[in-house]
């Protein structure tokens, strides 16, 4: 008997010396949190088991994807208000199976009318406060969720918004991830109009596990459900909010809200190895990911190896060159004028692309040599949660939804039950950027859901949370699938890298080169040479982004979900 123990002993250490993990696993890398979901008639991933099962449930009831995504997205709204809520932006990416066309919507709101730069210049500020009155912008999810509705839903708005209402009244147990934010920004933001009521309850946040109730949200979704959008653009939610706004000294108004109107604009794609990458034009950051997909492309990055040093030096030193132009060039295409298909050219990147030393990180990068205008005529007269759906036709639906910095302003309107966004940080006051300050203009933004198509087919809906590392996230999500073939979960899981310190939208440029944060189980030698090679390493805690995917298999014609072990959700289909 010792004899057969001892000889299975030594065969195991022998398996987990070559595997590098415990035999005991028949499927996945070491890193993978569990194997991929696969199902044929509907998926929903998103970073909440209850927004999941909430978009299963319209599935089921002869909803379409973009119905689902709603009910996803408003659920998430009431159990993660760390992250969303109909008091910020929407962005959306909608693949319609009639017409074989991919959709996108901007659903991003505009500064107010009435303050110009020179406002918060004459006011001492040196740049936009990150948070308080000062901050808000037009919020453009509700407006979203309608626009959406109007083009590609079936269900009506009341049985959508049903279970995020039921939620909302009856209440919802809290989840690990999302206690932990809401401790945290519970604390900072617990003396600005109207927070503690509305998400303070017995005066502190809610830990796991305890009953959160939000009847103020759940009475409003009632309302937004029975009387349509312009009950809070233009009917009493939107007097409530004005006259909250004119309380606290925020500069928002109503004639904002009613000027308020979601646009329907043109995806742009760039060819990676074969896959159309597909995102949304700026005033979004979407074109950052398309620019650093080009410039990877010429290198082999399969040979380079997974989370190798020269691998993820090539990765960080692309990003800091992208985002030098995501700095300089991104913003409202209503008031400046700079073509997308040049940033995305592959001359262009073969251009930038010379920048890049093997052996050095790069400490300052200029941006790129292009002309761009003033539009003069505006058309505008005329911590975030992404979640994607599919259903039985073969829609699918890729959305992101945030308040920006988690909860937002932190200012709740009396009654109202949800915070209002504080999108407005994110502008620039130098005179001579696009994207300044002005009236009724978006500004930059972060969120970017994703989709990617195989010769004019879908093939994947996915996207990455977690501000400037979206881009990166996704560029890392997309190379783990298509250079170093691992399945969806996988390449959700794999652990990350974040580089912070580039030059930004705001004005901010990048003189050191930057950090780069490396997860836990990236090799040790791998940061040893990343620091060799004159990177910053550091060691931080949550800023890895957290992705949620579904794959579309068209030869067997069946879905494979995937969900981020970094964040409390799930994927789940039926």
């Amino acid at each position: 008997m010792c004899t057969v123990r001892g000889i299975l002993s030594a065969v195991a250490a022998v398996i987990f010396a070559a595997t590098g993990r415990g035999a005991d696993r028949i499927t996945g890398r070491n890193f993978a949190s569990r194997s991929e979901v696969v199902a044929q008639n509907g998926m929903a991933a998103t970073s909440h088991p209850l927004a999941t099962q909430a978009a299963l449930e319209i599935l089921k009831k002869g909803g379409s994807a973009v119905d689902a995504a709603i009910a996803a997205n408003a659920v998430l709204a009431v159990v993660e208000p760390t992250s969303c809520g109909i008091g910020g932006d929407l962005f959306a990416l909608v693949w319609d199976a009639r017409t074989q066309q991919l959709y996108g919507l901007n659903a991003s709101g505009r500064s107010p009318l009435e303050p110009t730069r020179e406002y918060f210049v004459e006011n001492g500020h040196e740049e936009i406060p990150a948070f308080g009155p000062l901050s808000v912008t037009v919020p453009g999810c509700v407006d979203g969720w309608f626009e959406l509705h109007r083009r590609f839903g079936r269900l009506p708005m009341e049985e959508i918004l049903a279970p995020a209402i039921r939620y909302a009244r009856e209440g919802a147990p809290v989840s690990e991830v999302v206690a932990y934010y809401w401790q945290r920004g519970g604390e900072f933001l617990r003396e600005y109009p109207g927070f503690a009521e509305t998400f303070l309850p017995q005066g502190r946040a809610p830990q796991k596990g305890e009953i959160f109730r939000n009847p103020a949200l759940a009475e409003t979704l009632e309302r937004i459900a029975r009387e349509g959008r312009d009950v809070f653009y233009r009917g009493p939610l939107a007097d409530v909010i004005d006259a909250f706004c004119r309380r606290i000294g925020c500069l928002l108004r109503k004639r904002d809200l009613e000027a308020h109107l979601s646009t329907w604009v043109q995806s742009v794609c760039v060819n990676y190895r074969g896959y159309e990458v597909w995102e949304l034009p700026p005033n979004g950051q979407g074109l950052a990911t398309l620019q650093m997909l080009n410039l990877l492309e010429t290198y082999d990055l399969s040979r380079l190896g997974h989370n190798s040093a020269a691998y993820l030096h090539l990765l960080i030193e692309m990003k800091k060159i992208a985002f030098e132009d995501r700095a300089r060039f991104y913003a409202d295409p209503e008031f400046v004028r700079i073509p997308p298909e040049t940033l995305l050219s592959k001359s262009y990147a073969d251009e930038r692309r010379q920048l890049f030393n093997p052996d050095r990180a790069l400490r300052q990068i200029p941006p790129g040599q292009l002309e761009w205008s003033r539009i003069e005529q505006r058309l505008r007269d005329g911590d975030t949660v992404y979640l994607a759906v599919a259903d039985s036709q073969r829609n699918l639906v890729s959305l992101a939804q945030s308040n920006y910095r988690g909860f937002g302003s932190g200012l709740c309107p009396e009654g109202l039950g949800f915070c209002l966004q504080n999108r407005g940080a994110l502008f620039s006051l130098e005179p001579d950027h696009p994207n300044v300050y002005e009236p009724g203009k978006r500004p930059f933004h972060t969120i970017i859901p994703g989709f990617v198509t195989r010769k004019g087919k879908p093939w994947l809906c996915f996207g990455v949370i977690g501000g400037d590392m979206q881009p990166q996230g996704k560029v890392q999500v997309l190379c783990n699938l298509i250079d170093f073939g691992m399945n969806l979960q996988e390449a959700a899981d794999a652990p990350r890298c974040y580089h912070t310190g580039s030059s930004e939208p705001t004005g901010k440029t990048m003189t050191d080169g930057g950090v780069v944060a490396l997860e836990s189980q990236v090799p040790f030698e791998t940061a040893r040479d990343l620091a060799a090679r004159g990177h910053q390493i550091r060691f931080l805690f949550g800023v890895f982004g957290r992705c949620q995917a579904i794959g579309y298999d068209a030869q067997n014609d069946i879905y494979y979900g995937a969900s981020d072990s970094r964040a409390d959700g799930c994927a789940a289909g039926y």
